[in-house]
């Protein structure tokens, strides 16, 4: 008799917490940014919530239009150091298998990983042939000159994914739920929020791609999640949060399939080449094509330039370094010396906090104003674990599968200015305090 009471206890309980649940999550969510971390926390917001939510992506070019559309989508399980970011290693990893094959997804998969040395002659090479297992994973387009070769990864904790096409098949996958508007993000409205220092999000503000007057959006919650240019929110919410950012922009290559010819499926990360400034990392795609970044000569955008929208809409490959990525690669491969032919160039920004760490969390005194941004080179490896912890923060209140406590957003903002300066009450200013 009295398990049945403590069972039915428990049922009840769970039933009004559901209950519970269901009437306090946001019906209308915005996600900013189209990227493949924003897009990877919409998606999973659309899966773990009701027919009634809302969900809209604003997206102010285009869908994986930046880094997400030139990034190289290499990912490694055992390869965090420790720090906080483990679990988004970990997590991230073990959940792009499953979605790749939910989502039919064909450019996922398991690659073996090898350093390479430069060198001046083939003795590399010739010797990593007769190495039982560096046999097995040397590429034959590693067939020019190297140094030291070794292993790094046999592809049991090593992958990769084109960013781009997970990006278009979560957004096809959940096209009823998700809507895409093109548009910048230009700040929210709030209303009065729950206890006397808060206010809530009611709409977010923004300039439509193909207008020329403001609009907006309804909200109860938003999740800015727009890479670098994310840092822009100081401002949409008056100074509540500082999210001190720098952009590294950088160029990339891709190599075309060379004619009659596979190619191998195993990753390269190359030591420093200082005949051409290079430190390649060489990432072979499943359609042949050969996607090559750690070209150097990186420039940085400061935050001020990243709020004004720097780079967002044109980020152009710098030549010389398209020249030195070719020359470096084609010392290694005496194949793509030969047959070699460039298929694009191009150049891309990854968001960088001081610390290296992630801003993941809410954004203080704005209820349902949340921040999800700055995952440095890892934001492509990152995004599904990214997305499932933002997506639980925002309908269940709190994450349980990470710990996003070093990720906090407010983390760099003094603690007299957290939320309470220059906040507005029903839109409107009421100064330092109410």
């Amino acid at each position: 008799m009295r398990s049945q009471i403590c069972s039915g206890l428990i049922f009840f309980s769970t039933i009004r917490a559901t209950i519970s649940l269901a009437m306090n999550s946001p019906k209308n969510v915005v996600v900013v940014g189209g990227g493949i971390q924003g897009t990877s926390v919409a998606y999973q917001i659309a899966q773990q919530s009701g027919e009634d939510t809302n969900i809209v992506l604003l997206e102010s070019k285009a869908p994986a239009s930046a880094a997400s559309g030139k990034g190289g989508g290499f990912m490694a399980r055992s390869w965090g150091d420790g720090s906080p970011t483990q679990r988004l290693h970990e997590l991230a990893f073990d959940m792009y298998e499953g979605l790749a094959n939910d989502l039919g997804v064909t450019s996922y998969r398991k690659l073996p990983v090898l350093s390479v040395g430069p060198g001046t002659n083939k003795k590399g090479v010739d010797k990593a042939k007769r190495d039982k297992t560096l046999s097995t994973i040397l590429p034959d387009w590693l067939d020019g000159n190297a140094s030291q070769i070794y292993p790094m990864g046999l592809g049991d904790d090593t992958a990769q994914i084109t960013p781009a096409e997970f990006v278009n098949k979560m957004l096809e996958q959940k096209s009823e739920k998700i809507k895409v508007v093109l548009g910048t993000c230009t700040g929210v409205e709030t209303s009065e929020g729950s206890g006397e220092d808060t206010c809530t999000v009611s709409a977010v503000k923004y300039m439509p791609r193909d207008g020329t007057e403001e609009a907006t959006l309804p909200a109860d919650a938003i999740v800015v999640s727009a890479g670098p240019w994310s840092c822009a929110a100081e401002q949409w919410f008056d100074g509540a949060v500082q999210l001190p950012m720098e952009g590294i922009k950088s160029t990339s290559i891709v190599w075309k399939k060379p004619e009659g010819k596979e190619v191998d499926a195993t990753a390269l990360f190359c030591g420093e080449d200082n005949r051409f400034g290079t430190h390649l990392e060489v990432y072979p795609r499943p359609d042949g094509t050969i996607y090559i970044c750690g070209i150097g000569g990186s420039d940085y955008i400061s935050k001020e330039d990243l709020q004004n929208g720097a780079f967002r809409e044109v980020c152009e490959a710098k030549e010389t370094r398209v020249e030195a990525a070719k020359s470096a690669f084609q010392e290694m491969s005496s194949t793509y010396k030969a047959v070699g032919e460039l298929d694009r160039v191009q150049s891309c920004m990854r968001p960088c906090p001081p610390d290296a760490l992630p801003y993941m969390g809410r954004v203080p005194g704005f209820e349902g104003a949340y921040i999800n941004a700055g995952h440095n080179c890892w934001g492509i490896a990152w995004a599904p674990a990214c997305g499932k912890a933002m997506a639980e923060l925002v309908l269940q209140g709190e994450c349980s599968s990470v710990n996003l406590a070093p990720f906090d957003p407010a983390r760099f903002t003094p603690s007299q200015g957290r939320g309470g300066r220059g906040r507005k009450k029903r839109g409107a200013n009421v100064g330092e305090q109410w």
